[in-house]
This record gives C-alpha cells, sequence and structure tokens, in this order.
C-alpha cells in the first residue's frame, strides 16, 4: 500500500458540472485531500487522479458526464489513471458506468470524508465500503473549504439537501434530506473570507428560504450576517416560493449589502402541471408572491427556472406558462425541457408522454420570449447609474471589464483607473438581452 500510495500522490484534479452547489462541494472536497496529504494539479494531464463532480438534475448533465469520460479514455492509455465520479449521479448510470470500468468508484456528497479511502482502495484494485455510506446530517462545518486561487466571489453552502420530494427531482435521493448548517459557523466562514479579500458570497441550498437552526430562521440569518459583514455583498440561491416569507423581502429590503435578486423557479404557469410536480404552490400564489416583491423591494430584479414538456403537459398548460411569464417579464431565466430522471415519483408513476418534437417547440418558443423581456428589462437600464462591483475581464474585449450589479445583471465598462474588487459607479449608455455596456461616472 505505501508503494502504491507515493505513486498515488503526485496530484488530483477535478471538473465540476452542474450547479453552484458542485462548485462549494468541489471546494470541500479539494480541501478533505489537501488535509490527506495529496496534492491539487491544475493540469488535467499531469493528474493520475480524476475526479468529475456530476449533476443528475437533468438528462444532459449526466450525458456530458458520459461523454467526457469517453474523451478522456485516452489518459488511461498514457498512464496508470484513477476516474472517480462524485456529486449527484443517478444509481442506475452510475452503476452502469462502475459495472464496465469507465470509473473506478462514486461518492455521493455526504460521504466525501470517506474519498481518501475510496482512492486509495482503488489504486490498490479493491473496492471500498464505507461504514456509513449516506450521513444524514454531515454539513462539513469541520471542513476549511479550500478557494483556490484568489477571487473576488464565492459560494457558501447554508443547507444540503432538500424536502420538498418535487416529483420530478433527484435531489431528495442523491442529496438526502435538509440539513442545515450551525448560523456561527457561516458567519465565522463569511468573515474569514472578507477578511481574505473576498467581497461577495452566495449563500447556497437546494431551498434557502427553508432554512431554521433551532429559532434561527432564514430572515434571522440574513440579517444578523448582513449586520455582521456589512461590506460583504450577500446574495442567496434557490428560492421555492412557497417558502418564501414577507420577514425575508422586508430584510433584503432593509439592507444595501443584501443584493436586490431573487431568482424565484416557477417550472410552470398552469395550476395542473403545478400539482403533478408537487410543487406546493399554485399560480395565483406565484403571481401574488411577485407582486408583494415588487412591492416591499421596488428595483429587485425576478430570475426563473421553467420546464416544458413535463408529464401530461397539454397546449393550454404550455399558453398559461406563455401567460405567466408575459404577466411578469422576468430579468432572465433557466429553460428547458423535462426528462425522466430514474428514481423519482414522475419516472416511476407518471408518463413522459409530450412528444420531443413538442417539448422542442414549445421551449423554443419559451426561450424566445425570454429574450424579449430580458431585452425590454435591461433597456429600463439606460441612462442609470448602477454600483457595479468589478470581477474580471471582457471575454470580448481585454480593455473592459465586466461585474455585476445588486440586480445580478452582468455589466461591461472600459478600464479607465479601476482594478479587480473595486466597486464603481457606471453609467449604463447601451445594452442586449443579456448585458449591459457603461463607462465609469
Amino acid at each position: 500500500m505505501e508503494k502504491n500510495q507515493k505513486k498515488l500522490n503526485k496530484s488530483f484534479y477535478i471538473e465540476n458540472y452542474g450547479c453552484q452547489m458542485n462548485i462549494s462541494d468541489s471546494e470541500i472536497v479539494t480541501s478533505i485531500l489537501l488535509d490527506n496529504k495529496f496534492i491539487l494539479s491544475d493540469n488535467l494531464e499531469n493528474a493520475n487522479i480524476i475526479l468529475l463532480n456530476s449533476c443528475s438534475v437533468r438528462e444532459k448533465a449526466e450525458l456530458s458526464i458520459k461523454k467526457r469520460l469517453e474523451e478522456l479514455k485516452f489518459l488511461k492509455k498514457k498512464k496508470e489513471t484513477i476516474f472517480g465520479i462524485i456529486g449527484c449521479l443517478s444509481k442506475q448510470s452510475r452503476d452502469f458506468l462502475l459495472q464496465e470500468k469507465k470509473i473506478n468508484f462514486f461518492v455521493n456528497p455526504n460521504s466525501y470524508k470517506e474519498l481518501p479511502n475510496f482512492i486509495l482502495y482503488a489504486i490498490s484494485n479493491k473496492k471500498y465500503f464505507p461504514s456509513k455510506s449516506f450521513q444524514t446530517k454531515e454539513t462539513y462545518t469541520d471542513i476549511n473549504p479550500f478557494y483556490g486561487k484568489k477571487k473576488i466571489t464565492t459560494f457558501l453552502s447554508i443547507t444540503r439537501g432538500c424536502n420538498n420530494m418535487c416529483t420530478f427531482c433527484i435531489v431528495p435521493f442523491t442529496r438526502g434530506r435538509e440539513k442545515n448548517t450551525d448560523p456561527y459557523y457561516i458567519i465565522e466562514e463569511c468573515k474569514r473570507l472578507y477578511k481574505n479579500g473576498y467581497k461577495e458570497v452566495t449563500l447556497l441550498g437546494q431551498n434557502v428560504d427553508s432554512y431554521l437552526w433551532k429559532k434561527i430562521d432564514f430572515s434571522y440569518l440574513l440579517d444578523f450576517l448582513a449586520q455582521e459583514v456589512p461590506l460583504m455583498r450577500i446574495r442567496f440561491s434557490t428560492s421555492n416560493p412557497h417558502d418564501m416569507s414577507d420577514k425575508v423581502l422586508k430584510i433584503i429590503s432593509k439592507h444595501s449589502n443584501i443584493c436586490k435578486h431573487i431568482h424565484l423557479p416557477v417550472q410552470s404557469g398552469s395550476n395542473k402541471i403545478l400539482k403533478l410536480m408537487n410543487r406546493k404552490y399554485t399560480r395565483e400564489e406565484y403571481l401574488s408572491l411577485i407582486k408583494k416583491i415588487r412591492k416591499i423591494i421596488p428595483e429587485c430584479s425576478i430570475s426563473h427556472d421553467i420546464m416544458t414538456g413535463f408529464c401530461n403537459e397539454d397546449e393550454e398548460d404550455h399558453k398559461y406558462t406563455i401567460d405567466l411569464m408575459n404577466k411578469i417579464q422576468y430579468n432572465y431565466g433557466y429553460m428547458f425541457s423535462y426528462s425522466p430522471r430514474p428514481g423519482t415519483y414522475a419516472y416511476r408513476r407518471l408518463k413522459d408522454n409530450v412528444p420531443q418534437h413538442v417539448k422542442k417547440n414549445r421551449l423554443s418558443e419559451i426561450i424566445e420570449l425570454q429574450k424579449k423581456h430580458s431585452f425590454f428589462r435591461m433597456k429600463e437600464y439606460l441612462g442609470k447609474v448602477q454600483e457595479v462591483l468589478i470581477e474580471g475581464e471582457s471575454k470580448k474585449n481585454d480593455k473592459h471589464w465586466y461585474g455585476r450589479n445588486t440586480q445580478n445583471l452582468v455589466v461591461v465598462f472600459p478600464k479607465k483607473l479601476s482594478k479587480i474588487g473595486d466597486i464603481v459607479f457606471v453609467k449604463i449608455i447601451e445594452n442586449t438581452s443579456a448585458t449591459l455596456i457603461g463607462k465609469i461616472s
């Protein structure tokens, strides 16, 4: 084992797929491996341990993992390489990849502390059987995440797992039921981040609004955090509409350092489909919440998730979604068609009966409509001065910076006398459907 361990410890490399939660998890995994004397590589081909941090929320994400493994086959021919998958992957997919020897092991999000053992056993061609493969209460508060190269913004998980049991969603089966993080750990970690030069943190969870630690709910946590790190921008994602409270909205309005943006997945504008999805709110309740947000936080931007082509969705259901979009005119959103996830209620009990070409047409209509709404919303900023945190160089022009305003909208502008991490005031002079263009005022 000692000889193999020396050979193994050269380096590891992690690739992320899927959501922001996976990026946060990779920072935890990196810290665990570094503490166990593994070496982080910034070059894929120099690593002999390759970890793919997977997502299985949609079929496309799983297909990306399988495709990537095919692309990396050359590394096995070139040298001894250990392949592992961490994160969320359906049982069906991971069993297939293990049986076909495409990967050496799989580790779920609640067992990352066991990862060094999985690797050590894999190098000896043995299978590791952890004593507890699914740690129901693991929140990793005893791990200091490894944030890597100097950055300005980062993510911090405050809840893990989910209790909502939406019929289309695999998360409760891959990440387990909801586990909330000690609020004092969250506060201290944010202070540490600010001390180390971070200017913005995004609090993460499958459903942040259901956060509860003893008597401390999400509104109290936000209020406390905003006061404890007053010079740090605070964002959060994701919210479930049926859990968002008036108290949270008032706290967002109260503090200038809590960003004025809410990501509020709707999934469908049809009550029939929402009920089939087990979303626990109606179309009318969702629209009422939007009205409340705009009353309490007038400058707030709102984004969405919309899923089209769910089981039994007909043309009338689709029209309800289009109508809801027209009523709200979101700033931006994430749109996709339904793909059955093995293990979910919808996969077991409902029929995926919307033809692919219909899903494709409906999705195209939704995307085109959102582009129009996004352009309309962006145009509202013309002539206004925006407070922007500079995050880096524009991908299209190295003489320009890009950053985001409090509404989470991307702003591009000439560099002038400024640097990454500065907060500058930018007058907006042009816009596209995705970007605000301006100059430092």
